[in-house]
């Protein structure tokens, strides 16, 4: 690999905003590495990549494999740039008093602590490298700053990930580690179809929401990991103009 190179990981990578993402990071001449729980799917993303990608399965739920899949990476690459922790679940939406523990642990897990192992598996990394630091980008949501009817453990999450940005950011400066959070609303991807047919509002309607096209997404994504080592985006929020966000319920 070229001297220069600068190296990515994509978590939550075989579909969706990971695919898209890890797609665009390799269009910007990042080597690219991807996480996902299924193979087959990440070595689709990988072909569509091009030889120089890494495809690695993982779970990041689990700590012992998060810890494999950073040292995987270091293997390979000997250091790590750039992550984009966008792994991520939900269940269907559940009245609170009727959402089981299994379903509120399942999001938890993958949301936060997986958000969690893999930020420290980088701090790991990024401050024993040569140049030392990097940057951190978390896939967060606007559910970090307003609720959906019905999403509790999404919600909790979410929030959460918006504090492990926050400590982050600080824990990280004295290692050179750059962490900032992108907040989406309403990405067209396979999960926000039912988006277009109506989803429950907080005053109880049901009505379409609009959604932006993936290639914006990319596209700031993009422009967070550009910044030089010294400047950092904390906080981008990107969503459709019309979606019910400023002034929900």
């Amino acid at each position: 690999m070229a001297e220069k190179s600068r190296f990515a990981l994509v978590t939550g990578a075989s579909s969706g905003i990971g695919r898209a993402v890890a797609l665009g990071l390799a269009r910007a001449d990042y080597v690219v590495a991807i996480a996902g729980r299924r193979q087959e799917a990440l070595d689709a993303v990988a072909r569509e990549i091009g030889p120089a990608a890494l495809a690695i399965t993982a779970d990041v739920s689990d700590a012992s494999s998060v810890t494999a899949l950073f040292e995987a990476v270091r293997r390979k690459f000997g250091r790590l740039d750039l992550l984009f922790n966008n792994a991520g679940t939900n269940v269907p939406a559940i009245p609170l008093e009727e959402l089981g523990a299994q379903q509120w642990k399942s999001v938890i897990d993958t949301n936060l602590s997986g958000v969690f192992y893999c930020i420290q598996q980088a701090f790991a990394m990024m401050k024993q490298q040569d140049p030392q630091g990097g940057r951190i980008i978390n896939n967060g949501s606007i559910s970090s700053e307003v609720p959906r009817p019905n999403s509790a453990p999404y919600t909790a999450s979410k929030h959460g990930v918006t504090g492990l940005t926050k400590a982050a950011s600080l824990d990280g400066r004295k290692y050179n580690i750059a962490v900032g959070q992108i907040d989406i609303g309403n990405a067209a991807t396979d999960m926000t179809t039912r988006m277009s047919t109506g989803v429950l509002q907080a005053d109880l309607s049901v009505r379409p929401e609009p959604r932006i096209a993936l290639d914006q997404v990319v596209n700031a994504v993009l422009f967070m990991a550009s910044l030089p080592p010294d400047a950092n985006v904390q906080w981008l929020t990107v969503l459709p103009v019309t979606m019910p966000y400023i002034g929900r319920g």
